[in-house]
């Protein structure tokens, strides 16, 4: 700040001077960074500021205490635990989306309840795109928009043999993973199980072809890691359907890579002994 020096002027020169000064003063709409209007506000200033300060740092606080009181979505478990046996009406409700793996369970597990989309060949890209389901107006339109109009609770997956031919698996992983953001979409509510893939025969095995369980090992652990990564159910359908040498068990096929009648229901007693409710889980845990 310059120091202001005293000067003794006659009356009119020094209230000309005065008058000068207080126009000078009145037309400015800031202050210099040395003024006396700043000294004298700046304090005031300062201390607004550091209230406003403090009360955001309080919001933020009580904004993180509320983020930590909330409880986590606690992880499930991978893969769902054996649980008491559950009576057909479980699934009543239940969709079975799958190709024609999922088709005979449907025609030979002996299951009268429960609504299925299935397709031969159907993959985690044809479900969107190809139009194989054929509505009750005629209409064909793809798995997808077919499962979007049916209400259910549960929605159980198993897609990816017709995929085992696909160079990458991460190409199969995103596409998957589209499939559950889809279903999620129309189905908030509903609970989303994703099944794994079966062996095939040691016969089929033999061929040398991409159907193989080498892998058909390789896919399943992408379908688990989705099922970890997006919240889903997993179920270890290929525990039911695997012999003790790791492959699919003659006794339980038609040609190697479907499923007969034996097979079959074999597969839906799995489902039926791994129930989705968090009770059942919760018992078969603390078991």
């Amino acid at each position: 700040m310059e120091t202001r020096k005293k000067h003794r002027l006659p009356g009119l020169v020094a209230s000309l001077a005065a008058v000068a000064l207080l126009l000078t003063a009145g037309a400015s709409s800031g202050a210099a960074v040395s003024s006396p209007l700043e000294s004298s506000a700046g304090p005031a200033l300062q201390k607004r500021a550091a209230a406003v300060s403090r009360t955001s740092k309080a919001a933020a606080s009580q904004k993180s205490a509320l983020r930590k009181a909330q409880p986590e979505e606690a992880p499930l478990p991978c893969p769902v635990p054996e649980t008491e046996a559950v009576e057909d009406t479980y699934f009543d409700s239940a969709v079975f989306l799958g190709d024609s793996r999922t088709e005979g369970l449907f025609l030979y597990s002996g299951l009268k309840t429960g609504h299925f989309y299935t397709a031969v060949g159907a993959t985690v890209e044809s479900v969107f795109s190809k139009n194989a389901w054929k509505t009750e107006e005629g209409e064909k339109i793809p798995l997808l928009d077919a499962v979007a109009e049916q209400e259910c609770d549960k929605v159980y997956i198993m897609l990816g043999v017709n995929e085992l031919g696909w160079t990458k698996t991460s190409t199969f992983r995103d596409q998957y993973a589209k499939v559950i953001d889809r279903l999620r979409e129309d189905h908030p509510d509903a609970k989303i199980v994703l099944q794994s893939l079966p062996p095939v025969s040691a016969k089929q095995e033999a061929k040398k072809t991409y159907v193989n369980n080498q892998r058909i090992l390789d896919y399943n652990e992408v379908i688990r890691a989705l099922a970890e990564e997006k919240q889903c159910y997993f179920l270890d359908v290929a525990a039911c359907l695997t012999g003790p040498d790791g492959v699919l068990p003659v006794k339980q096929t038609t040609d190697g890579i479907h499923f007969n009648t034996t097979g079959c229901k074999a597969w839906l007693h799995y489902l039926r002994t791994h129930s989705l409710e968090p009770e059942a889980i919760a018992r078969a845990q603390a078991a």
